[in-house]
């Protein structure tokens, strides 16, 4: 399997400048590090770049700015080179389009050049067949794992690539909690890793286990947390970094700001 420089989510065509996937030495991951775009909000407080392949987990309240936070992310990354692949499973994606396009008017551009992909998780929540081009059918972790094993697990190293998640949970409706997380972490975590692309999970506070919590907390390279602090009035939405393994982080709360076009700046 090989990759292609600068070309991501396919494999190398003849004559591609490409070296063999397992050839990618740490200081061509370096490379990619210095070359990729800046993560909005998260790489904000850290001290370095956060090397491609890396796994954030997002524990947030749900009254609190993550949705809104994965959409800036996702809009800063992609204007500025990267590709997004965005797993919406919270709502429909055509709901999650047009809270994009409030922030980036041009979306729809960005998903015809498939610089954005938007993953439909939402159809199976529901039980129906989704009809957009990229959907995951089925929620329940005996179907995911043939797919991954026959796809995911095949595809080249893509370092300008970030997935999105916007809610873990909605995998727990359909499976057993032991069941699911296991899979993601050998299975998604797994793939990702070893593509090269940075995965972040949403995954809403106090409605799974303190054993999924910490399983999934201890697997990632990164935990994020976002919440409302109801001390203050009004209250003020809040995010911090509570750990970062790859780079040194700002591990403080820090307040989000949103304007009227949903763009979020984060206070220092």
């Amino acid at each position: 399997m090989v990759v292609r420089t600068r070309t991501f989510g396919k494999t190398a065509a003849p004559g591609d400048r490409c070296i063999p996937k397992d050839k990618i030495s740490p200081a061509y991951t370096q490379k990619w590090v210095s070359d990729l775009p800046h993560i909005p909000l998260i790489e904000d407080l850290t001290s370095a770049p956060i090397p491609p392949g890396s796994q954030l987990l997002v524990e947030f309240d749900s009254t609190s700015m993550w949705f809104n936070a994965s959409l800036n992310i996702a809009v800063g990354w992609m204007r500025t080179g990267g590709l997004i692949g965005y797993n919406v499973g919270a709502q429909p994606p055509e709901d999650l389009r047009s809270q994009l396009r409030r922030i980036e008017p041009n979306i729809d551009e960005y998903e015809t050049k498939e610089k954005l992909k938007v993953w439909d998780l939402y159809s199976a929540t529901l039980g129906r067949k989704s009809p957009e081009k990229y959907a995951i059918q089925s929620l329940k972790v005996v179907d995911l794992s043939v797919a991954y094993s026959r796809d995911r697990m095949r595809l080249p190293p893509t370092p300008g690539l970030i997935e999105i998640v916007d809610d873990l949970t909605v995998f727990a409706r359909f499976n057993d909690e032991k069941n699911w997380v296991e899979w993601e972490l050998t299975r998604d975590f797994a793939a990702y890793k070893m593509q090269k692309v940075t995965n972040i999970l949403g995954l809403i506070n106090g409605v799974q286990s303190e054993w999924a919590y910490r399983r999934l907390e201890a697997a990632s390279d990164g935990v994020i947390e976002f919440k409302v602090d109801e001390t203050s009035d009004p209250p003020r939405q809040m995010m911090r970094i509570r750990s970062m393994r790859p780079v040194g982080f700002d591990g403080r709360w820090h307040q989000l700001n949103v304007d009227e076009n949903a763009k979020i700046v984060l206070v220092k």
